[in-house]
């Protein structure tokens, strides 16, 4: 840039090809021996590209083997001088110089070509090879005699080269130049004036090169003539060029041709040498030529670098005459090039869902033999989804062609191999190896469709149950799978609080302790999620079985044990053998054979009287009861469960042996109880006094509409004038509430007897007030418990299906089979009581009760009723009269005539008062009930006793 003597012409084009890589070309015209740093052109302006574009696709100039003149300046989009460019030394004569690169983009991939021709400036003298040239002249020699002078050189080329030559002084010489077909000049010294040796017998002259170029170059040698006698004729060679042949990598003595020129003198005068008269190249190295001018091959010859070659040969006699000739040798080429392969540009990583055609690699591929030599083809190896398609001349890309897949092949090594056609043929391959990255395409995959894992019950929380464990065929980031529980609920109660997932690992635990009477199974769902964006997921349903524990004693239902109360079953004196005097019923919230359950009698009063069944816990007489046996029997009962380590439970059963209430009574007196309440059963008593209070109001209303009712049919009968038996009558499941009797609590009874009943029995029922009476007359059962023991014949339930109780397994009423009177309908009431007769037995059984009820004292001890057939209580000894309980199964039976009697009586009262009830007015004739006559003494004092009260 800085030479002014020395213009630059800028050459642009730029061709849009038809391959879809190489969108242009751009040529530059520079001058050589610029300064580094020059600027060469704005290679994004003439491309049309923008400076970002250079930047984003890492813009970069590929100039194959040779050395690197230029540069980029990707900030400024432009071409740089990078290294001083000496035209000469790049190349040689070869005209025109020029550079051939490309600039190579990415993301897309882009190829342009960049031709860069250099021009020639005048920076090189002509020069000689040699300085001096000396010549033996004889003096003898002929006017216009030639003298080959040596032909100066010069590097540059045109109008900068070599243009004439100047010869100083001219006195004897002249210069002659004639021009030969190779462009050049055959420089010969023409004696014009004849030699006299005698005069001047050394001649000096210079002889001086000068090019065309600004400013103008010269070169001189100097001339040395010495003047000899006699040689008169001068070498003639026998045809002016000779022609030769020789293929490329010959070896070293090949035999080209032989040249000849003859001299006319004789003697040492004729004698002819040969000579190669090429100074300024490479030739004198490659060729030589024997005396006898043999022209053989001494170096390399290589038709890639010079596929012709001039050789001036020089004969001269010993008188210093000379003449030239020239040699034209054809290097003929031979396949000895293999394709060179060179990569442009390659693609790290290639994602699996690259689309088809998506170029991967760039690369370009040169053979620098001829014709066949150098046609190049090229190819990968097969069943890989990749192809090669050609972009232009000696470019080639590699494209994919179908689908890839990570999961199956992560990895190709692309062999791509290029053949010439020569013969042989040549070939150079390159492997590029291309990774596949990774994409999210895969799910993450459990081993198992479903799990099931079991655990035992009480469990430490945390313990690690199982394991579930999913693969996700992606690599790196993509396959890292994290598991999560998904969000259910278990009977209402988030499934995270029963269960906890490893988000790693995969490992469920167990957050709480379970508990297989709460819950024996439960199912949720683990969804295993990879770490892909966006990330892909998959669940699975796992279920946990609870395993059971021995971990429930068992629990005794039947006989309750209470902490304040005392109860007992009672046995007749007149048991046989097997009788049944209660049942140990007892549960296992365990299941399997944790729960089955086994009876052992541990301790008892009398071992040899009762024995209790393994297998139902039924409690019987061994032997006969006598009147030996003490009244009050203890038992100690054992039930034990089946696990491993078995757990039991104990009961206390209390039998009195006994026929009569009194003679109990006498003998469990001397119980003393616990009177300290816990915290439950203080709850309790709140409760029960909640629910007596509520029953108690119920009671007062029910008592006042009642004295209502019997008041207006108290004056409907006074009107009517009736003249009925004077029986007061109490409506079912009514007691009288007086508080005239000994009794601390009110019992409702409901009783059948006869006419006679002063003489009859008196059977307790179940008790229908709130609780059991102590036995020591300060202590009641609470109103649960007493619940419990009359409900518990019907509602006893097995802990699971391997437990069953049939129906005449059960304690109570409902376990204990009817007397055969009853079974048979012979007993004194095979069907139930008329109205009538219910109304008559409760009249009846009402006064008894008070009457005998007065006898008592504090202390009345309280029976349990569970087998009612054996509780029987006798106010009076003398009292005979039979009594029907109903809800029970037995019936007090007295002798044939007193039964007789007895119905006799039951026949007249019940036709007088048939007879009553048809003399009413017809507006009471309509009520079922029997009126209520006047109150005979007994009742008023009754009555007034429940005004006071």
């Amino acid at each position: 840039m800085s030479d002014k003597t020395m213009t630059r012409q800028v050459l642009l084009f730029i061709s849009v090809l038809s391959l879809s890589s190489v969108h242009g070309q751009v040529s530059y015209s520079i001058s050589e021996e610029m300064a580094k740093g020059s600027l060469i052109g704005n290679i994004a302006q003439d491309l049309g590209l923008d400076v970002k574009r250079l930047k984003s696709g890492r813009a970069r100039i590929h100039t194959g083997d040779s050395a690197e003149y230029i540069e980029l300046n990707k900030e400024r989009g432009v071409l740089l001088i990078k290294e001083r460019i000496d035209r000469e030394a790049l190349c040689g004569q070869t005209t025109p110089c020029a550079l051939h690169s490309q600039i190579i983009l990415e993301n897309p991939m882009e190829l342009f070509q960049i031709t860069i021709e250099i021009t020639d400036i005048n920076d090189n003298a002509p020069s000689f090879k040699k300085n001096e040239k000396r010549f033996e002249i004889s003096e003898s020699a002929v006017i216009g005699s030639k003298f080959v002078l040596e032909k100066a050189g010069d590097a540059d080329m045109g109008l900068n080269g070599l243009q004439s030559y100047s010869l100083k002084p001219t006195d004897n010489f002249a210069l002659k130049l004639e021009n030969q077909v190779d462009g050049s000049k055959k420089v010969e010294m023409v004696l014009q004036k004849p030699l006299d040796r005698e005069k001047q017998e050394q001649i000096s002259l210079v002889l001086t090169a000068v090019d065309g170029g600004e400013p103008q170059l010269s070169g001189t040698v100097q001339i040395h003539v010495t003047v000899l006698d006699v040689n008169d004729n001068a070498p003639v060679f026998t045809q002016p060029v000779y022609k030769a042949s020789i293929t490329e990598n010959s070896p070293k003595g090949t035999y080209l041709t032989t040249v000849s020129a003859s001299d006319a003198d004789k003697g040492s005068n004729g004698e002819v040498s040969y000579s190669i008269s090429n100074n300024m190249d490479s030739v004198s190295d490659i060729f030589h030529i024997h005396a006898n001018g043999e022209v053989i091959l001494v170096g390399k010859v290589d038709f890639e670098k010079a596929k012709h070659y001039q050789i001036d040969i020089e004969a001269i006699d010993n008188g210093g005459l000379s003449d030239s000739s020239k040699v034209i040798v054809d290097v003929i080429d031979i396949n000895d090039n293999a394709p060179v392969i060179s990569v442009l540009s390659k693609s790290s990583s290639i994602p699996e869902d690259a689309i088809q055609n998506t170029v991967v690699a760039m690369f370009n591929v040169h053979d620098p033999d001829s014709d066949s030599n150098g046609q190049v083809h090229c190819g990968i190896n097969e069943n890989i989804p990749f192809t090669i398609k050609s972009t232009s001349n000696g470019f080639y890309s590699l494209v994919t062609d179908s689908d890839l897949d990570r999961e199956r092949a992560s990895e190709y090594n692309v062999s791509v191999t290029c053949s010439d056609e020569g013969v042989p043929s040549l070939s150079s391959s390159v492997t590029l190896t291309l990774q596949i990255s990774d994409v999210n395409d895969n799910a993450p995959v459990f081993e198992r469709s479903s799990y099931e894992a079991y655990i035992i019950e009480n469990n430490t929380p945390g313990l690690s149950i199982f394991t579930v464990k999913a693969r996700d065929a992606d690599w790196n980031q993509n396959a890292r799978v994290s598991y999560i529980l998904e969000d259910s609920s278990v009977n209402g109660v988030p499934v995270s609080s029963y269960v906890s997932v490893s988000a790693d690992s995969g490992v469920i635990h167990a957050v709480r302790s379970f508990d297989y009477e709460q819950i024996k199974d439960f199912q949720f769902r683990v969804k295993a999620q990879d770490g892909g964006s966006p990330p892909l997921s998959s669940n699975v349903t796992v279920k946990i079985m609870i395993q059971d524990q021995n971990d429930n004693a068992p629990q005794v239902l039947y006989p309750v044990q209470t902490s304040s109360s005392l109860v007992a079953e009672m046995v007749p004196r007149s048991a046989d053998v097997g009788y049944l005097v209660t049942k140990v019923v007892a549960v296992d919230v365990d299941s399997g054979q944790n729960a089955w359950l086994s009876y052992k009698l541990q301790k008892a009063t009398d071992r040899a009287l009762f024995e209790v069944g393994l297998q139902n816990g039924e409690i019987r007489t061994i032997r006969q009861v006598n009147d030996k046996d003490s009244v009050k029997q203890r038992l100690i009962v054992v039930v034990e469960d089946n696990g491993q380590p078995s757990r039991s439970a104990t009961v206390n059963v209390n039998v009195a042996v006994a026929d009569s209430f009194p003679e109990v009574l006498s003998e469990f007196t001397d119980f003393t109880h616990d009177t300290e309440y816990n915290d439950n059963l203080t709850f309790y008593l709140v409760l029960a006094l909640a629910v007596v209070s509520f029953l108690f109001i119920v009671s007062i209303i029910a008592i006042m509409s009642v004295k209502c009712y019997r008041w207006r049919r108290e004056r409907m009968f006074y009107k009517s004038n009736g003249n009925l038996p004077v029986i007061p009558y109490y409506p079912p499941l009514y007691a009288d509430v007086g508080g005239t009797g000994t009794l601390r609590h009110v019992y409702n009874y409901e009783v059948c007897g006869t006419a006679d009943s002063r003489k009859s029995e008196m059977k307790y029922v179940r008790p229908y007030s709130q609780s059991i009476i102590s036995l020591d007359g300060t202590q009641t059962l609470p109103s649960a418990q007493r619940d419990k023991l009359i409900n518990d014949d019907n509602q006893q339930k097995p802990p699971n299906a391997d437990w069953r109780f049939t129906q005449g397994q059960r304690p109570g009423p409902s376990g204990a089979g009817g007397p055969p009177e009853m079974a048979m309908g012979t007993g004194p009431w095979p069907n139930p009581p008329t109205e009538a007769e219910q109304l008559q037995a409760l009249m009846a059984a009402a006064n008894e009760v008070s009457e005998a009820t007065a006898t008592l004292g504090p202390g009345t001890m309280g029976l349990s009723t569970r087998y009612s057939p054996q509780f029987t209580l006798q106010h009076v000894p003398d009292y005979r009269q039979n009594v029907y309980i109903p809800g029970s199964t037995a019936t007090l039976t007295s002798n044939p005539q007193q039964q007789q009697q007895q119905q006799m009586l039951m026949q007249q009262q019940m036709a007088a008062q048939h007879q009553a009830l048809q003399a009413q007015p017809s507006e009471a004739s309509a009520q079922p009930e029997p009126p209520k006559a006047a109150q005979t003494p007994a009742s008023k004092k009754k009555s007034t006793k429940k005004e006071k009260k």
